[in-house]
């Protein structure tokens, strides 16, 4: 029961990431995508900065594993990917390539899991995860039959992206076995703000948007990032990292139906069996008894 309540807050939380397209996308058109990123981790800084000196004292506690950690959680997965994946669209010539390349996501965070963490998923896992990609594929691809990848270095920006994210969930599950959830998604948010900081100045953006952007700014960091991530690293207590890098598909699944209700956005019939594939196997995998996704997790390190 409590692994099955876990998966369901990873899905909780991925479905709300997909939600915040429906105020990103028209954001993104006024601002830069590096100062919407840092505007969020400002905010995320402020609401979190009660408890940032007991996560950090817990994290020195746990050792130099934890730290290296949580630094690639935050300035990796919280700033850098996001940067990367925009970036990949900037620079290339279609929409096709970055969203193909980001399907490697959950074989990454499978094989990290395995290294890093290792849990071992049982066969029958075999019967999610197949689905789940072909669904992703689906969703991502309007012609699924026919992809093309353009350009080494939007290639390159969503590989990058796809690896990060799939890293930040498996070390977030790491910080999770250890820490509170309040203070694994503080760390998050303290290494992501000078890592967005950095961005800004690479990239030559502005620090500040506009006052009203400023505040469209804010509901973005506190519902698909304070609440959305307290939920997240909540569930990941109890969750498997290969059980959540799928749940995590909740997200493409709630982000293509903005687009379609929201902007009007016209979705193909392999589209439609995509969402209700995905659907289904997000919905599936919180089921007992018979668990798919058990593991055998391998020994927590001892602290540095």
């Amino acid at each position: 029961m409590r692994r099955s309540t876990g998966i369901i807050l990873v899905a909780v939380a991925a479905a709300l990431w997909g939600l915040d397209a429906w105020i990103r996308q028209p954001l993104a058109k006024s601002t830069a995508p590096a100062t919407i990123v840092f505007g969020e981790h400002v905010v995320l800084v402020a609401l979190t900065l009660p408890f940032l000196v007991g996560a950090l004292a817990a994290l020195l506690r746990l050792g130099w594993r934890h730290v290296i950690a949580a630094f690639v959680i935050g300035a990796g997965s919280s700033a850098v990917a996001t940067i990367l994946f925009t970036e990949a669209f900037k620079v290339g010539t279609d929409y096709v390539t970055p969203v193909v390349l980001q399907k490697v996501q959950p074989l990454i965070a499978v094989v990290a899991a395995g290294v890093i963490l290792g849990e071992r998923p049982r066969v029958r896992f075999a019967f999610y995860l197949v689905p789940a990609l072909v669904g992703a594929w689906l969703i991502g691809v309007p012609h699924p039959f026919h992809p093309s990848v353009h350009g080494l270095r939007p290639s390159l920006f969503a590989l990058g992206a796809a690896t990060l994210w799939a890293l930040g969930t498996v070390l977030g599950r790491y910080l999770a076995r250890d820490m509170r959830f309040e203070h694994v998604a503080t760390l998050r948010f303290a290494f992501g703000l000078p890592a967005s900081a950095i961005a800004l100045l690479v990239l030559g953006a502005p620090a500040f948007a506009s006052r009203h952007d400023s505040w469209y700014i804010a509901l973005l960091a506190v519902v698909t990032g304070f609440v959305a991530l307290g939920l997240y690293y909540y569930g990941l207590r109890s969750t498997p990292a290969v059980a959540a890098t799928l749940a995590e598909l909740a997200f493409p699944v709630t982000a293509i139906l903005v687009g379609y209700f929201k902007f009007g956005q016209t979705l193909t019939g392999w589209q439609w069996i995509g969402v209700a594939t995905t659907s289904l196997v997000v919905a599936l995998l919180p089921m007992r008894p018979r668990d798919p996704v058990e593991v055998v997790p391998a020994p927590a390190p001892a602290p540095a």
